[in-house]
């Protein structure tokens, strides 16, 4: 899933992060995505863009899709990212213009690194489950990286740390010594964390990371209660968590060495200046218009015309630090 706005916001992410546990609750905007898909974009906010190399944060449902298309994503580019799709119900059926054809399912990573530009298309199956629900979230490839061949990987067996009342699944980095198939580009760590009503667990943390938590079902109290749907800013200096659920609770728990490149982000590219992601949107647009090369690849199998690229906004595309 990706950002199918006509009218993206401006973007601008990058700088340095405090180095003290905080406690911000960051509000979350509602986006429509596909025409038939609405989400809640908890990164980035206003204040708050990153989260280590966490740059993008949509959750969606649980949604009654038995009577509805469901996901509905056309054919569209990125750079600069990965992206990473994490279900907890239903079924999206993954497709990129590198050929790969994947249906996810709960609990299966698939991670999609764009690198110098990919186009992919996600779309409920037909027929498909009657319930949606899961979280889309981008990784700010480092410098590096940025410009590499792009890839896709498919994991469906991820490591799992268990404990009384616990079920943690690691979709990418490290906890407590379980480690992802997933390849990451900068230290960073992604956990889906199951708590039964009573737990009471501590999670390691690396305190050099800062972090967040995304609920996404129940109300665990993680340094105070969080309802379904909201985002928790815990800074860096953390080397462990308390989470303490009175009912059966979810969450997922983001965290990364704070990302010191400056980075703009617009649409669905991420790059280091505005000429650059102009670049990229001249180049799809060409693209898909059959009058420019096959930078991003087509995507086959997707019953649709692929997604034009919104106009540039009227003001400059500028990198800048964290805060405004």
């Amino acid at each position: 899933m990706s950002d199918t706005s006509t009218r993206p916001v401006v973007e601008i992410c990058g700088g340095e992060a405090g180095a003290e546990p905080v406690r911000e609750l960051l509000p979350a905007r509602t986006v429509e995505l596909g025409g038939s898909t609405r989400v809640r974009r908890l990164l980035p906010t206003l204040g708050r863009r990153m989260v280590g190399a966490w740059c993008f944060v949509d959750h969606y449902g649980p949604d009654d899709v038995a009577a509805a298309p469901g996901m509905q994503v056309p054919p569209h580019p990125h750079i600069g990212l990965q992206t990473v799709s994490w279900l907890l119900e239903g079924t999206v059926h993954h497709r990129d213009s590198l050929g790969s054809d994947r249906l996810i399912e709960p609990g299966e990573l698939a991670l999609m690194t764009a690198g110098r530009g990919i186009a992919h298309a996600e779309q409920s199956p037909d027929p498909h489950a009657p319930v949606l629900h899961g979280a889309q979230l981008w990784v700010a490839l480092p410098d590096g990286a940025r410009t590499g061949d792009p890839r896709f990987e498919f994991h469906a067996d991820l490591p799992v740390v268990t404990g009384r009342g616990l079920r943690a699944t690691v979709l990418l980095g490290e906890l407590a010594e379980a480690v992802s198939p997933g390849r990451v580009h900068t230290p960073l760590v992604g956990v889906d964390v199951e708590l039964d009503a009573g737990a009471d667990v501590v999670l390691p943390l690396e305190p050099d990371f800062e972090h967040a938590v995304l609920t996404v079902s129940g109300a665990p109290d993680v340094d105070g209660v969080l309802e379904p749907g909201s985002l928790c800013y815990l800074g860096c200096g953390r080397s462990q968590l308390r989470l303490r659920a009175g009912s059966g609770s979810r969450l997922l728990l983001l965290g990364g060495v704070p990302f010191g490149e400056e980075i703009v982000m617009w649409w669905n590219f991420v790059g280091r200046s505005g000429d650059e992601v102009r670049a990229a949107r001249e180049a799809w647009q060409a693209e898909i218009g059959g009058t420019g090369p096959a930078r991003y690849g087509a995507v086959t199998g997707y019953d649709g015309a692929p997604l034009a690229a919104p106009a540039m906004p009227p003001v400059p595309l500028r990198p800048r630090g964290r805060t405004r």
